[in-house]
């Protein structure tokens, strides 16, 4: 409507300045023409009249045209919401100003209780942010948050120490930041991929320098879509539960030694007596003059009954342990010791024995600690078959103090024993210190579940793991430097 009015205004302005140019136009010709009374009157007359009819409506609508705007101005003052009213007696400019001044001031006192507001809600939201912040931070687990694409979000310190990585590790892609553990990456790709959820499952980790690590982890997906069901992101809770798995791991190796000691009490005299006579016979054998073939049988059956005798001997030893006689060991002469014994198995194998790293002396029963070490050292290396080329059994030593990964505050003598053989399949990580499993064709089972035993006697512990990044495996003894229970 007020595109029209302007319209109708701006004809009626054209309008009245072409009826001036014309009635200047037309006294400009009465000026010019001869001064003749008759002549000028009607014309005159005439433009007198013109100018009349088409100024008079100008002269009633235009003043109204142009009080219209501020007739509409003292309307929107009469209907504004202002709080204090100007007096009525004041005239409407006045009103005007006064109302436009009020609104003014409102507008104002809003725009400053807007700003206040934001305000509120920034600081509310910052401070929500660092409440956040501080709730992850303070999160005894480790908590890592994935993106859909794979991409961390959120890491806290305690996911940053268990995972190895820096302070720069929000970013990374999963298969970076999780390489120390392939289970693990493959949990969060199902979980982003199908929006399934995991809870409290067990995976294996490596460390930086090769040392097995068990965690325990949970993967939720972050709102999963009903349609496809792949996840827009991921948590993941992560706990170092190896020390829980060593202790259950031990418990029931514990229960397997105790079924089996119970089992060999009873069956210790009648091995030995079958074994005593077996062996008298054998001997009678070979004084006997029998030819070449039966000089060979005889010299074969004693042998089998030394071997039947040095395993009932084993197994009798480990079944019923004795109390520790303490005293303080020396490691590096120990495994000089073990290294004179076993060099005749090192060089008919023609594998080179090395010791390396820290050692400090341990409180402890050297016979049963030698019997251990010679076993970790014998297997070693009977598994490195005649076909690897690179043939080194090394035995290194490192101390480990404050808190370490055990829980404890004192200090703990590392050992690990690492060969360069074909490594253990996880099958067999998990069956190795049960008595009588055994990998080799020709073997008993016994001397790793002794070794294992001595050990836990000691307060330690005995673990076994496949080196990262080569081929072998490690055997880490692990041992208080404190006295031990006896």
């Amino acid at each position: 409507m007020a595109r029209y009015e302007n319209r109708v205004q701006l004809m009626l302005a054209l309008v009245v300045g072409l009826l001036l140019v014309a009635n200047l136009f037309t006294l400009t010709l009465v000026a010019m023409t001869p001064p003749d009374r008759s002549v000028r009157a009607p014309v005159l007359f005439a433009v007198f009249t013109v100018t009349l009819l088409v100024s008079l409506p100008g002269i009633f609508l235009l003043p109204r045209w142009l009080v219209r705007p501020y007739r509409r101005l003292v309307g929107e003052a009469e209907r504004a919401p202002v709080a204090a009213r100007p007096e009525g007696a004041r005239d409407e400019t006045e009103f005007v100003l006064e109302t436009f001044q009020a609104v003014v001031a409102q507008l104002r006192a809003q725009q400053r209780e807007l700003e206040q507001l934001s305000a509120q809600a920034s600081a509310r939201a910052a401070s929500a942010e660092m409440f956040n912040e501080r709730v992850v931070a303070s999160v005894p687990s480790g908590l890592v948050a994935f993106d859909a694409r794979g991409i961390a979000t959120i890491i806290n310190p305690p996911a940053r120490a268990l995972l190895e990585t820096g302070a720069d590790a929000a970013g990374q892609h999963l298969t970076t930041l999780l390489r120390l553990s392939p289970e693990l990456t493959g949990l969060v790709e199902r979980c982003l991929q199908t929006g399934e959820l995991y809870r409290r499952e067990e995976v294996s980790a490596t460390t930086g320098d090769g040392r097995a690590r068990r965690l325990g982890v949970t993967v939720a997906p972050v709102d999963p879509q009903p349609a496809s069901g792949a996840a827009r992101g991921a948590l993941c809770l992560l706990t170092d539960i190896t020390e829980v798995a060593q202790l259950r791991e031990a418990v029931a190796l514990k229960r397997n030694l105790e079924s089996l000691g119970e089992m060999s009490a009873g069956l210790a005299h009648e091995f030995k007596n079958a074994l005593a006579t077996l062996h008298g016979y054998a001997q009678l054998l070979q004084n006997l003059e029998l030819d070449e073939r039966g000089r060979g049988a005889a010299s074969a059956l004693l042998q089998e009954v030394r071997n039947l005798t040095q395993m009932v001997t084993a197994f009798l030893n480990f079944a019923r342990p004795q109390p520790l006689q303490l005293s303080e060991v020396s490691l590096p002469e120990l495994l000089a010791d073990c290294a004179a014994e076993l060099q005749p198995v090192y060089d008919e194998r023609r594998i080179a024995f090395s010791v390396s790293g820290e050692f400090r002396e341990v409180r402890a029963d050297e016979l049963m600690l030698r019997q251990a070490l010679l076993n970790l050292l014998r297997n070693a290396a009977e598994a490195i078959d005649e076909t690897r080329a690179e043939r080194l059994v090394n035995a290194h030593g490192s101390v480990e103090t404050g808190d370490s990964s055990s829980g404890s505050g004192g200090d703990w003598l590392v050992l690990s024993v690492a060969d360069t053989g074909t490594g253990l399949t996880p099958s067999e990580l998990q069956r190795i210190f049960i008595p009588f499993f055994t990998t080799k064709t020709k073997g008993h089972g016994i001397g790793l579940a002794l070794a294992h035993r001595v050990v836990a006697e000691h307060g330690g512990t005995l673990s076994a793991a496949n080196k990262a990044g080569e081929t072998g495996a490690v055997f880490t003894l692990r041992l208080p430097l404190e006295t031990p229970r006896s």
